[in-house]
């Protein structure tokens, strides 16, 4: 698969948009130095976009429009910027979108606080949903974010409680259970389906969107894994080995621990047990070459693209009466667009 250059401008396209519109709801407010003017900190930084350029492409692929899905679009991506800011504290994050975290910049509890303001006012966003679209697709909107958020928070949940306990003992299908909470109704299957219902798509069965966008979620979060230890640090813009630092299980790291020699899987326990701030980068890069020569790397590459071929085989299926134009081609070469990319 490869990654047609029309993909990253589409996702620029739909980033800027939702930026734009997002600004008028980070109007200024006091107090601005400890509050307001700081939430418009992460929302500023570039991102990749896939959420609401999934959403908008979603909704005027099923017959909406882009007017009518970007206030909601804004929602989700502000909420997917409270969630950052507070992944970063919770797993001890170094950089965020090539720069440093919010809570290193500015300590844990403004940042917690930043947080929380725009976790309230993507709240305030989508009850305003009912002047848009109406009560009943408001309500329908709004129980497809709490189901999100639900999923998304037992997901890291799962995560930092297996760092804590030190779980050594999971396999492929523990790792794609916590990626379908964490990464795929997050930030595919919801979007998909949100999108869907600002159209008013009342016909369209929502949980069509659910196969594929499991499987393009969980080859995405494959290839973030590899990026992290492997990718460039310029152009990837979170820290570079930040999961080993973090003691987070990614699919590299359970291969190792279930193939390496004994001895390097005792190495492996042992470093992956210990807290953040005992880790040194000597031990970091042994640990890093333990993960390559173990062949891990390659294990997990060709699961990544396994999954994104069994996506790319669900793309008529959930997109079943779509309109043929560019925003249903998107999300046709979204799927190579995941597994390729370098960012």
């Amino acid at each position: 698969m490869t990654t047609p250059a029309p993909v990253r401008s589409v996702l620029a396209r739909y980033a800027e948009l939702t930026r734009d519109a997002m600004a008028p709801y980070l109007a200024a407010g006091e107090p601005a130095c400890y509050l307001y003017d700081l939430v418009r900190d992460y929302p500023a930084r570039p991102g990749k976009g896939i959420r609401p350029a999934l959403l908008l492409a979603t909704c005027q692929a099923v017959g909406g429009t882009l007017r009518a899905g970007l206030p909601v679009a804004v929602a989700v991506e502000l909420l997917h910027n409270a969630f950052l800011v507070h992944d970063d504290i919770e797993d001890g994050s170094e950089a965020r979108r090539g720069a440093p975290t919010l809570h290193r910049q500015l300590g844990t509890p403004l940042a917690v606080n930043v947080g929380d303001a725009m976790n309230a006012l993507s709240m305030r966003l989508f009850r305003q949903n009912v002047e848009r679209v109406g009560p009943e697709r408001a309500l329908r909107i709004f129980d497809e974010v709490d189901h999100m958020l639900r999923e998304s928070l037992e997901g890291q949940a799962l995560e930092l409680g297996w760092t804590k306990d030190n779980r050594c003992d999971l396999d492929l299908d523990d790792y794609l259970r916590l990626v379908l909470k964490k990464t795929a109704w997050y930030s595919f299957i919801h979007p998909m389906r949100i999108g869907a219902i600002v159209a008013g798509a009342d016909g369209v069965d929502l949980n069509r969107f659910d196969a594929f966008g499991f499987l393009l979620g969980a080859a995405f979060q494959i290839q973030d894994d590899l990026l992290n230890l492997d990718g460039d640090a310029a152009s990837y813009g979170k820290e570079i080995g930040g999961d080993l630092w973090e003691g987070k299980r990614t699919l590299p790291l359970l291969y190792a621990l279930a193939t390496a020699p004994a001895n390097e899987r005792v190495t492996l326990a042992e470093f992956a047990g210990r807290r953040r701030e005992r880790r040194l980068p000597r031990q970091v890069l042994d640990i890093h070459r333990i993960l390559r020569a173990s062949g891990g790397f390659e294990r997990t590459r060709e699961i990544a693209h396994a999954l994104a071929a069994a996506a790319q085989e669900r793309m008529d299926t959930a997109f079943a009466g779509a309109q043929e134009g560019p925003d249903l081609q998107f999300v046709r070469t979204l799927v190579g667009y995941v597994i390729d990319r370098e960012v």
